[in-house]
Formats: structure tokens, C-alpha cells, sequence
């Protein structure tokens, strides 16, 4: 019974942290970005934010995920997020796996998958082995946001 408890405050957390991942997504489509976002936690106290940037920064690289990483290390005053959970809304690419891996971020929870670039079909390996990960958190909302946008686009 208590294994449930923790569990549901678990998922309440992450569901909320998630929710301000996708308001930064939703800081991003306002832009005309491709609508990510991303929320970094440490300890319970969020220690950045940020979104997709590459249109804005004319930058391929600037993911929501490189932006929070580079956020939450000067926050921090250092490069490894050990004590540290990154929220984004859609399945990492294979350079911000990377990048997560390097980082040694503990824990990664993403919303939506992405079946065509996400790290899982293209780099399994690439996070840090003690990186726990959680799919799926309000995956609906995450994935909506996702096809309104490039449904929006095709018009």
C-alpha cells in the first residue's frame, strides 16, 4: 500500500512539472518554434526552464532540452545534474540523449514519443546507465500539441 502512495505522489509530480513543460511549449509554437519544452528539477525546486530555440537562434542545436541542460548547469554552478529530473514534452533526438547522458542528469521524464528521431529507436545506450526514465507523462497533451503544430503549418 505505501509502494501505491509513493507511486500516485510520484506521478502527481512529474504530471505537474510536465504541465510546465508544456507551457514552455507552448511559449515555443507562439514563437513558430516546433513546440518542445522543457523543465529541469532539483530537489523539488525547479532550477530551469526553456524551449525550443533553432528558428529564434537560427542554431540546430538550440533543443529545448540543450537550452534547460545549459540552464540548470549555471544555475547550478556545475556541468553534472546528478540530483536532477529533466520534464520535456516530446522523446529526446539522439543529441539531447547525449548531451542527458553526459550531463548525468538521474532521472528523465518525457511525454510524447518520437518514433522518427527519438533516442530509443536510433540510441538506446545513450543516456547515463544510472538515468532512470518515465514515458508517457500526459503523453496525449504532449503529442496534440505536437500534430495541431505541424498540421498548422501544412495549411
Amino acid at each position: 500500500m505505501k509502494q501505491e502512495n509513493e507511486n500516485a505522489v510520484g506521478l502527481r509530480a512529474d504530471e505537474r512539472f510536465m504541465r510546465m513543460a508544456l507551457d514552455e511549449a507552448e511559449c515555443a509554437r507562439q514563437k513558430g518554434e516546433i513546440p518542445v519544452g522543457a523543465v529541469v528539477v532539483c530537489r523539488d525546486r525547479v532550477v530551469a526552464r526553456a524551449h525550443n530555440l533553432t528558428e529564434t537562434l537560427c542554431d540546430v542545436t538550440a533543443h529545448a532540452e540543450m537550452q534547460a541542460l545549459t540552464a540548470a548547469a549555471n544555475s547550478l554552478g556545475g556541468k553534472y545534474l546528478t540530483d536532477c529530473t529533466l520534464y520535456v514534452t516530446l522523446e529526446p533526438c539522439v543529441m539531447c540523449a547525449g548531451a542527458i547522458g553526459w550531463a548525468q542528469v538521474r532521472r528523465l521524464v518525457y511525454g510524447a514519443s518520437d518514433q522518427k528521431r527519438g533516442y530509443t529507436c536510433h540510441a538506446p545506450g545513450a543516456l547515463h546507465p544510472k538515468c532512470e526514465v518515465r514515458t508517457g507523462v500526459l503523453a496525449e497533451e504532449c503529442a496534440e500539441m505536437m500534430t495541431a503544430f505541424f498540421k498548422d503549418k501544412r495549411r
